[in-house]
């Protein structure tokens, strides 16, 4: 049996409904706007991020706000289920931060390495203010001293999967967040 009859077969328990989820988003597009005013830049950390993206962007435009939207590829997983430890930029943003207001947006904040990269990186370009939204964070396993502004849910130390997030480039599609049972 080949490893993608073996993926299609797994039963995926789920930690937030698509319903869930929609209302948390939209909640939060709400709370961001009511802290970030006028012109800003949506830096969004793909791959996981990118249902979150959006589904936030949408959010913004119902709510009459219009931010420009720029995307990077950071990576510290590969094809594992654990954080190498190093972070590494697949793609790189095409806009100009210097002097903007930056809302990151990504998928899950758990070692907090790519984010603080991510972070580190738009300052040393000369970004004038930052802001982080997260869908999700794991409490307890920071690794590095950095915090989100904004966070969709808590979740519990499982391997997450679904509205983006994906096990070795699988389950991205799943309208939910589940957890595989990985170990």
């Amino acid at each position: 049996m080949n490893e993608k009859r073996i993926l299609e077969k797994r039963t995926i328990p789920v930690l937030f409904t698509e319903q869930e989820i929609r209302e948390r988003v939209e909640a939060m597009a709400g709370e961001i706007a009511a802290k970030i005013s006028g012109d800003f830049l949506i830096v969004s950390l793909l791959r996981g991020s990118f249902m979150f993206t959006a589904d936030l962007v949408r959010e913004f435009y119902a709510i009459g706000v219009h931010p420009q939207i720029d995307f990077m590829t950071l990576s510290s997983y590969g094809e594992g289920t654990t954080s190498s430890g190093s972070v590494v930029v697949g793609r790189d943003l095409t806009d100009e931060v210097k002097g903007r207001q930056v809302l990151i947006v990504d998928d899950i904040l758990e070692t907090g390495r790519t984010l603080n990269f991510a972070l580190d990186l738009l300052k040393e370009r000369g970004a004038a203010d930052i802001k982080i939204a997260m869908l999700l964070e794991k409490p307890g396993k920071l690794q590095v001293d950095v915090k989100a502004d904004f966070i969709g849910f808590s979740i519990p130390d499982k391997f997450v999967v679904g509205y983006g997030l994906d096990y070795a480039n699988h389950y991205r599609e799943l309208p939910f967040i589940g957890y595989l049972d990985v170990h």
